[in-house]
């Protein structure tokens, strides 16, 4: 790609492709210039360095957040809605937990206009705004959390040996005295039938049911509701 077909949405996008398929620590304004095919001098005319470089790719990505959903919708639906699509983002792209860890915030736009948005969703809930932060931030994080922990075997398992690493654990678990532990031991007999998609939309209620309880809470007893419950 020559530089005068260059723009800050190509590299962006090549930027996405890198990261996806060597991890976010390859994203580098060397490197991407020579995927490009031009000279880091100009790619320095569309990003300054690599921390613009990777609010620019953080804010390309969260574009997707507020883009699908019915406004007419219930506050609860909506916000379910934008935790899904986060949670869809990050299962697609997963350095994307990692480029949150490292990116100015206040510097993404997208960003910016999805925690607004959920925090205006959560103030009709009756949450004031200091609350309505408080559980944006716990369910962007519990958001990582079940993508980082997907059941199955962790990402340094090769695929070809997945279904061994899973049956060696459940040989480990049910290997457990089953006199002291035996929860454990018939929790093991499951392991090989593991489903992902239930394991996602039983974490998505666990995470958005958390806060309808504590709407709810709020509105019987017509009082905030304080950080800690």
């Amino acid at each position: 790609m020559g530089s005068e077909k260059l723009s800050r949405e190509s590299l962006v996008e090549r930027a996405v492709l890198l990261a996806d398929a060597e991890g976010l620590e390859a994203v580098t304004i060397r490197r991407l210039a020579q995927e490009l095919g031009v000279t880091p001098m100009a790619l320095y005319w569309h990003v300054k360095n690599k921390e613009q470089l990777l609010n620019c790719l953080a804010d390309h990505l969260l574009r997707e957040i507020t883009s699908e959903f019915d406004p007419g919708a219930s506050w609860n639906v909506r916000v379910h809605v934008m935790v899904e699509a986060l949670v869809r983002l990050m299962r697609r792209h997963r350095f994307l937990p990692g480029l949150f860890g490292v990116v100015t915030k206040g510097a993404v736009e997208s960003f910016s206009r999805a925690t607004d948005t959920v925090l205006d969703l959560l103030r009709q809930a009756g949450f004031t705004l200091q609350e309505g932060h408080l559980i944006s931030t716990y369910l962007l994080h519990g958001a990582m959390t079940l993508v980082d922990h997907e059941p199955g075997a962790p990402p340094s398992v090769p695929p070809e040996e997945a279904a061994e690493w899973q049956r060696q654990k459940r040989l480990a678990l049910e290997s457990l005295p089953a006199d002291r532990y035996p929860c454990i031991v018939e929790y093991a007999k499951t392991l090989d039938e593991v489903d992902v998609e239930r394991y996602y939309a039983f974490g998505l209620d666990l995470l958005i049911g958390g806060v309808e309880a504590m709407a709810a809470r709020r509105g019987e007893a017509g009082t905030a509701v304080s950080p800690a419950g």
